[in-house]
């Protein structure tokens, strides 16, 4: 590599960060660690690399978040050093290299260098790493920092810098430095120039279950023409800059723009486009030319530069990816900007000098949005994150200086996705399989339908697959099949590039030459990389269908495929309104797929049992064949005794002994039983719900085999098994420690009314009180532990008198009791005397007689 210096000041030329130079230079003089903070646009992703290059012999090296800005981040630079791209200043990013031996500073995106480390986890020959937009909180940068701090534990000589616009400098300066200080935090401010804000709010709404609406679209695009022809009568020399939350919305209010005014120069800015076309808009126009209006993504916030824009039209919309917890599923999810983006957004217009922005909300809404945006490691999916970690040897970031700990619950629903593909073992550790799938640059799932289905559909068709579905490319209809029909004719700027994906893919591919692609297998391919959202129709409307995903998940879905019996879906995502109904979710990409196929992709998630269950007091059992949550077919079968036995305990543990219908004879038996466990305990058995539920073999398995083979509940003999916990030979005093009857002085065995099981209250007798004249002694049971309590009724049957006392009611209440009811019921004895009196239970003339 060459040595020779970079010429600052003459790349530094009008840029406001070359003042700060100086404080950089003093901080890595005492630190290998820094932290630089500065406005978009004032110079410092251009002038940091090459300070740091001239400080050293080897190669610098600098993340950013997006493809376009590291290429245009390096065109920049070389152009400013006056030597060609690819010589002392190169990129690299996915599908693209510009970069050779002699390269000082290379620009690359975080999700490259991160993929360089697996197999150069010491990073030989790069003297510094720079991170790029840290602000941004992408995943892949979050996981850099992790991983670069790591390695600065065994290079004490490489040096990091964090780079931002707006960050959390001190907390990021205690993560990259070290245990003895905290990295030293360069902070770059310039003064701003005056920003007016003007409030242009949609009539409609900005979004519905589809995404933004056409009317909102119609309004940004009237809005921005409208402030565009006002700009241009007032400073001829501005641009205008329109966010737009992706690259659909932006190429649609493009077109909207152009169709209001064509005197303008529409320009659209995202990452789909051609190189050439991204570099024209960011060159900026010469004063001949007509008049931009600059459509972008959030990449213009702080990514990019983009010269001469006097006044941005913000739509206060933004699309990230949203984690689903509920649904185990992420999607990207268009929802209201947060407010520290559209600040940024808005200083694009006061780079230069007093700007506009017009934001098309009211204030009431622009209050309401979120102030931050959420770190991309709290809302998205970790399945690509846990399996470089895995590879890395930090299995779930253990060890590692990260900003924030990867979220337990997604954490753990990624290592189960990894398992599933055998990526990991048991311990997290990277298998094979694993180190294989980590070195496609893709989802691990995708990478994993590219390899195992390359060999079955053929290496062509699989590369196109994956890379349609990797890539950000708009799928009408939610159609896979024909989207990939589509662009194979296509020859727009998104079909090249996808074609250029496929290709670098489908080299990636071990497959057998000669296997014919067709467009039927597409499904596969999406079944082999989601199994779990293998789908089947599960209710038709109007406009569309539900469908049932193996994962459990419903979801709906428009278009030609709703008629499907069975897809395989690539993109589900949270939605409301017609089109989810009920569900909660909506189909965005999918393929029909068939039985067949289905069995090749999802083997391990397909099931053939008996189900039995004990419902109505009988054992039914079908037998069912299920794709995960999926029922494929079912029908009626006998259990096995097993299954049936098994269908009764979970009905027992799930509704208690309620299921079975209790006799009076086992009903009293089970209470008597539940007194002599009260008072006295073991050996007598526990007859509670929760005791007997224990013991079901103890007392009821001959029983539970009857049910499994047919017999319904209600012709069980539940007394017979309820004597088999009696304990021997204490079950000989059964009938004499709690009888059924107590007989009582007239002659009548009255039957004993023993509480409930869990009821603490008596044993009561109901009886005539006639029948019990002269009766002193009050009875007790359970060896005299437990008094009787007489409930003493009237000759209709109707209580006239409680007590546990017999000897204190004759001599006492019963007087009174004499007094009231001998007139009611004169054919009846009432002696004044009722020790003498001659127990009975008839009348007075038949007593006689």
């Amino acid at each position: 590599m060459t040595s020779a210096a970079f010429d600052l000041a003459a790349i530094g030329a009008g840029l406001s960060f070359a003042a700060s130079l100086p404080d950089v230079e003093a901080a890595l003089d005492s630190s290998t660690s820094l932290v630089v903070s500065a406005p978009p646009g004032t110079g410092k992703t251009t002038l940091v690399p090459p300070l740091l290059a001239s400080r050293s012999t080897g190669r610098v090296i600098v993340t950013q978040p997006r493809r376009v800005a590291a290429r245009a981040a390096a065109r920049r630079l070389a152009q400013l050093d006056g030597t060609a791209l690819g010589d002392r200043v190169g990129f690299t990013v996915r599908g693209e290299r510009a970069a050779g031996p002699a390269t000082r500073i290379e620009f690359v995106t975080a999700g490259v260098l991160l993929r360089r480390m697996l197999d150069d986890p010491g990073l030989d020959g790069v003297d510094a790493v720079i991170i790029d937009e840290v602000h941004e909180r992408a995943l892949e940068t979050d996981l850099l920092i992790g991983l670069l701090s790591e390695v600065r534990e065994l290079r004490e000589d490489l040096v990091l810098v964090a780079m931002s616009a707006t960050l959390d400098a001190s907390r990021l300066s205690v993560v990259i430095g070290t245990d003895a200080a905290p990295a030293p935090i360069v902070d770059h401010d310039v003064p701003a120039f005056p920003l007016t804000e003007r409030w242009a709010p949609s009539s409609g709404p900005r979004l519905d279950e589809r995404g933004v609406t056409r009317e909102f679209l119609d309004h940004v695009a009237r809005t921005a023409a409208a402030a565009a022809r006002d700009l241009v009568r007032e400073d001829a020399s501005g641009d205008v800059l329109v966010f737009a939350p992706g690259a659909y919305e932006v190429s649609a209010i493009a077109r909207r723009i152009r169709d209001v005014d064509g005197s303008f120069d529409v320009r659209e800015l995202h990452g789909q486009l051609p190189a050439s076309e991204q570099d024209a808009v960011i060159r900026g126009r010469r004063p001949t030319e007509s008049p931009r209006i600059i459509v972008t993504t959030a990449l213009a916030e702080s990514s990019l530069t983009v010269p001469g824009v006097r006044l941005v039209v913000d739509s206060c919309l933004s699309r990230h990816p949203q984690r689903d917890a509920a649904r185990g599923m992420t999607g990207l999810l268009t929802t209201a900007a947060p407010r520290s983006s559209c600040v940024q957004r808005a200083g694009r217009a006061t780079r230069q000098g007093p700007g506009t922005v017009i934001r098309c909300v009211d204030e009431r809404t622009y209050a309401a949005a979120p102030a931050r945006p959420a770190p991309e490691i709290a809302v998205t999916d970790l399945t690509d994150a846990a399996l470089l970690l895995a590879c890395w040897g930090a299995p779930g970031g253990g060890g590692l200086r990260l900003i924030d700990p990867l979220p337990s619950d997604s954490l753990i629903e990624a290592l189960t996705v990894l398992r599933g593909l055998g990526a990991i073992d048991d311990d997290g550790r990277a298998t094979a399989e694993g180190r294989a799938l980590a070195r496609i640059p893709t989802d691990p799932r995708l990478a994993r339908a590219l390899r195992e289905g390359g060999p079955v559909v053929g290496a062509r068709l699989a590369a196109e697959v994956v890379a349609l579905l990797g890539g950000d490319v708009r799928i009408a209809e939610g159609d896979v099949a024909q989207a990939l029909v589509a662009l194979r004719g296509g020859r727009t700027p998104e079909a090249r590039r996808w074609r250029a994906d496929a290709d670098r893919l489908e080299r990636l591919v071990d497959a057998t030459p000669g296997i014919r692609s067709d467009l039927d297998d597409t499904g596969l391919v999406i079944a082999l990389a989601f199994p779990e959202r293998i789908a089947r129709r599960v209710e038709r409307t109007s406009d569309g269908a539900t469908f049932l995903l193996a994962s459990g998940t419903r979801a709906g879905m428009r278009g030609p495929l709703a008629a499907s019996e069975w897809i395989a879906v690539a993109d589900v995502a949270r939605a409301s309104g017609r089109v989810a109904a009920g569900s909660g979710a909506v189909v965005r990409a999918t393929a029909v797929v068939t039985e067949a196929q289905i069995e090749r992709a999802a083997s391990h998630l397909m099931t053939d049992r008996v189900e039995a269950e004990f419902v109505g007091g009988r054992v039914q059992a079908r037998r069912e064949r299920r794709i995960g949550a999926i029922l494929r077919s079912s029908a009626p079968v006998r259990a096995s005794a097993e299954d049936g036995r098994d269908a009764v305990r979970r009905a027992l543990r799930r509704e208690g002994l309620d299921v079975f219908r209790w006799s009076d004879s086992a009903e009293a038996l089970r209470r008597r039983l539940a007194l002599l466990r009260r008072e006295i305990g073991d050996p007598w058995p526990d007859v509670s719900d929760a005791g007997l539920l224990a013991s079901l073999d103890a007392w009821l398995a001959p029983e539970l085999d009857a049910l499994a083979s047919g017999t319904p509940a209600a012709k069980l003999d539940l007394t017979t098994a309820l004597r088999r916990l009696l304990p021997w030979p204490e079950a000989t005093r059964l009938d004499e420690l709690v009888p059924e009857r107590l007989e009582v002085p007239s002659g009548s065995r009255v039957r004993i009314d023993y509480p409930a099981v869990d009821d603490p209250a008596r044993p009561v007798v109901a009886v005539k009180l006639q029948e019990c004249f002269g009766w002193a002694e009050t009875p007790r049971l359970v060896d005299g532990r437990v008094p009787v309590l007489f409930h003493l009724l009237s000759p209709a049957g109707r209580p006239l008198a409680v007590t546990d006392d017999l000897a204190s009611f004759w001599s006492g209440p019963y007087a009174q009791v004499r007094a009231e009811m001998r007139g009611r019921y004169p054919k009846h004895p009432w002696p004044e005397d009722p020790w003498t009196a001659a127990p009975t239970r008839h009348t007075k003339n038949r007593a006689g007689r």
